[in-house]
């Protein structure tokens, strides 16, 4: 545990290295430097951010008192005294620090030894009697262990913590690591001794989906189990935790919702643009599985630091679920090296025959992008896979993941656009060239060939993360290339045309209200025309609309869909269309507090479906977004390849084994 403190302290010290939080006393209180990468600097950023937001708005409203108090309990190499007295603001504060004696004595010796620090803290007199390792006019730092309440508590009074003044008390990731009885009593203590109290609670949730296990299993290695969970798996059981324990207010948001309603437009923005980033959904999984949580008594005002602007409240009520869709471990393709990976395209070719290619996973044993294409066949109701040689040089094909793969017919397939970095600039197209006889037996190659583009069509293909569907306009075939990000574009909100075979762009007149600009949405054909649904909007907010762009006798023209009940913001999330119903597959929201399953939209009536999917049959977590699926309309089933991400600083997760959905009982029913 209490190493944990020291990791935390490197990874904000990389984050404000890089820009992301205003910081120069991490450095030196951190000591050693390694850079991080993007999505932890965001995550230590948004846990920084909720800190602060939460303590200046404390000082804010009690400036005026002659005197209030700060308690960080669990502080570790934290720099919060030294920003805040930088800053001025400690004209009547004092800070009291507690850790483990060990991690207390170390960090008095790092105060004392580094002039910067000691110089702000001033005189000093009182340290290295017994717990209270320093000792400062307006700074204590004490060595006690938080278990043991009543040493707390005299070592606090000796350190002279006074009762009767405002006092705010800070737990960022702490209270979890304890026993809960123990927890549970130092949040009932703080409450019945402080008359006047502000207790802010920085901490994981939701244990049970996907991403929840990951981390869990990650604490549990690293042999600091996180025991609140189990007892306060949400936000809605801590807040009714702080009520039952004394506190008469409580508010409590998940960082999704504290990052959209607290922190300024355009903070946003420049926090977006610090570093070429491209884990969104990695980036919000972490965010709702993390809470801020305000609670206070006898405030006057009161103390509500956490307030949502109105347009958010009830970030994340439950989705409404109509029914449940079993998952099975696709026995054939069972242990098949190369099928874990995760940002690549799968695509049926023929109507037994699956084509995978690209991502990123394992090969060879080791995590990279891969090269390799697998083909997966089935015969006889049983699932083979091969992976097929390509005799192609690397820098064809590149390893690209967020492509699209469209096929053209049983033996071509084009790819379109993807990325190997996400500071790079997109890749072209390159063709798939499939032999007549080809299934998964590993008979014959697969040919890849670079695709001489016209310069109109290049701009087509410089995207990731963008759709490529299949359209007819007067009988003629042609590919309609939408959306996506580049490395200039954070989000795109064009389309191509282009003629199939040749891939000459056509100009075809587009009417109707555009749809705003997205990626990582889904788009499928659909009578002519192309289904657009979710995606990942300009702010990276989650967008829940549905269009249909529709033939017309001289163009097309964009028409919105109405859904009833709404459809839940996501993005990456897969779709099929089977016969008239609109199949959306996993994906990644924050607007509800479960997980994407299959989503189903009649698209006659807008009838909008949640069907939540039913894991019990496999031995490990099942995470749906960055996969790839295939609709199987003879057994009406799904076939999941892959999927999975970086989760935080928890380690990759790459869904071992390829799944079917069962949607029999969902299609018969409606």
């Amino acid at each position: 545990v209490q190493s944990t403190g020291g990791s935390s302290a490197v990874s904000k010290c990389s984050a404000a290295a890089r820009g992301y939080i205003q910081d120069r006393f991490l450095q030196l209180l951190a000591g050693r430097r390694r850079r991080r990468a993007p999505l932890i600097h965001r995550g230590y950023y948004i846990r920084a951010r909720a800190v602060d937001h939460c303590v200046q708005d404390f000082l804010l409203k009690t400036q005026s008192l002659p005197r209030t108090q700060i308690l960080s309990l669990g502080a570790g190499f934290d720099s919060l005294y030294f920003r805040l007295k930088d800053m001025g603001v400690l004209h009547h504060t004092v800070v009291y620090e507690v850790d483990f004696p060990g991690v207390a004595c170390q960090k008095a010796t790092l105060i004392k030894g580094v002039k910067e620090l000691s110089a702000l803290v001033g005189d000093t007199g009182g340290e290295g009697l017994g717990a209270i390792t320093f000792s400062g006019d307006d700074y204590k730092l004490l060595g006690v262990d938080l278990s043991e309440l009543s040493e707390l508590e005299r070592t606090l009074e000796e350190a002279g913590l006074n009762n009767e003044i405002p006092t705010l008390f800070i737990a960022e990731v702490v209270l979890t690591y304890m026993e809960n009885t123990r927890s549970d009593a130092l949040v009932q203590w703080a409450a019945e001794r402080f008359p006047r109290a502000c207790f802010l609670l920085y901490e994981q949730a939701r244990p049970q989906d996907a991403f929840g296990r990951v981390m869990q299993q990650h604490f549990g290695q690293l042999r600091t189990a996180l025991r609140s969970l189990p007892l306060y798996p949400d936000c809605q059981a801590q807040r009714r935790r702080f009520l039952a324990k004394g506190w008469t207010e409580c508010s409590v948001m998940d960082m999704n919702e504290f990052f959209t309603c607290c922190i300024p437009e355009d903070e946003q923005r420049r926090v977006q643009t610090l570093e070429p980033f491209d884990e969104y959904e990695e980036w919000h999984l972490k965010c709702s599985h993390y809470f801020v949580l305000a609670a206070s008594k006898g405030m006057e005002p009161s103390w509500t630091p956490l307030s949502p602007s109105g347009t958010v409240a009830g970030h994340a009520g439950p989705a409404g679920v109509a029914g449940s869709v079993p998952a099975a471990v696709c026995a054939g393709l069972s242990g098949v090296p190369g099928l874990r990976r995760y940002g690549h395209r799968s695509v049926l070719i023929k109507p037994s025959v699956v084509v995978t290619t690209g991502g990123f996973g394992e090969e060879h044993g080791q995590h990279c992008r891969v090269r390799s294409v697998h083909l997966l066949g089935r015969h006889a109701g049983h699932w083979g896979a091969v992976c097929v040689t390509q005799n192609v040089p690397d820098q064809r094909w590149g390893g690209r993941l967020y492509h699209t793969v469209s096929r053209l017919s049983d033996t071509l397939a084009l790819v379109v656009g993807g990325r190997t970095s996400p500071s790079s600039t997109a890749l072209g197209m390159l063709w798939l060239k499939f032999p007549e006889t080809c299934d998964a037996s590993g008979t014959g190659d697969v040919a890849v060939e670079l695709v001489n583009l016209q310069p109109a069509a290049e701009a087509a293909a410089l995207r990731w993360r963008h759709s490529t569907t299949e359209v007819t306009f007067k009988g003629e075939q042609y590919l309609l290339v939408y959306g996506g990000r580049s490395a200039l574009q954070p989000v795109l909100g064009d389309w191509h045309f282009l003629r199939v075979p040749e891939l000459s762009c056509a100009a075809i007149a587009v009417e109707g209200l555009v749809p705003e600009s997205r990626h990582s949405h889904s788009a499928c054909s659909w009578e002519g025309g192309v289904l657009i649904a979710g995606g990942l909007g300009a702010a990276e907010q989650p967008l829940g609309s549905v269009f249909f762009l529709r033939e017309l006798e001289y163009g097309f023209q964009w028409q919105t869909i109405e859904t009833h009940p709404s459809l839940v913001p996501r993005y990456s999330h897969t779709a099929h269309v089977h016969e008239g119903k609109l199949l959306l597959v996993g994906g990644v929201w924050f607007h509800a507090s479960s997980v994407p399953g299959v989503t189903v939209i009649d698209l006659m009536t807008g009838l909008c479906l949640n069907y939540v999917i039913n894991v019990e049959h496999l031995e490990w977590p099942l995470m749906l977004h960055n996969h790839s699926s295939v609709f199987l309309p003879d057994e009406k089933e799904l076939l999941v390849i892959g999927g999975g991400g970086n989760c935080f600083s928890f380690g990759t997760h790459l869904n071992p084994e390829p799944v079917l959905l069962s949607l029999s009982s969902i299609l018969s029913s409606h």
